[in-house]
């Protein structure tokens, strides 16, 4: 599959997930040092995996701050922002923020290489949005075709909330 950064066409190799298939396993830290993985959200609520290619750009900002939102506002469902920044770039871009919700690390790139989101040339993931069941079927998915655009929120939110 090939998405596009400000024009410029960039490769995200491999098959990317797909609504109807079961989500991969994962294991990553937390700002805490906790471990978590897929079966943790396993707990009867839904979840939205936010995955962004940078924390410290501006429509990452804009991503994380409105499932931040909506986390606080909607606790029958559980939120999740993913990137490859440090845990040392998410604190500090959390604390600055005042952002609460669960942030996952993964410098290593091990969640954006077993989804297939993780880019080489630009050393980042594509931005997309995972909706999984209660049971870790994706539902809802999004890789959006030009990394520096906003996902459908509201597509997001609404697969979720059909799921509660």
């Amino acid at each position: 599959m090939f998405i596009t950064r400000k024009g410029e066409k960039l490769e995200v190799p491999g098959q990317q997930p797909e609504t109807g298939d079961k989500a991969a396993s994962f294991s990553l830290k937390d700002l805490q040092d906790r471990t978590y993985t897929l079966a943790d959200f396993n707990n009867g609520k839904p979840t939205i995996l936010s995955v962004i290619p940078n924390i410290n750009t501006r429509v990452c900002a804009l991503q994380t701050k409105r499932f931040n939102q909506e986390a606080s506002q909607l606790d029958d469902i559980n939120f999740v922002t993913i990137s490859n920044n440090t845990k040392e770039d998410q604190a500090k871009w959390c604390g600055q923020e005042g952002v609460d919700m669960i942030m996952l690390h993964d410098p290593e790139n091990t969640f954006g290489q077993t989804y297939n989101i993780y880019i080489p040339e630009a050393d980042c993931f594509a931005r997309s949005i995972f909706v999984l069941d209660q049971n870790g079927t994706i539902n809802y998915e999004e890789i959006t075709p030009e990394m520096s655009d906003e996902p459908d929120y509201q597509k997001a939110l609404e697969a979720a909330k059909a799921l509660i």
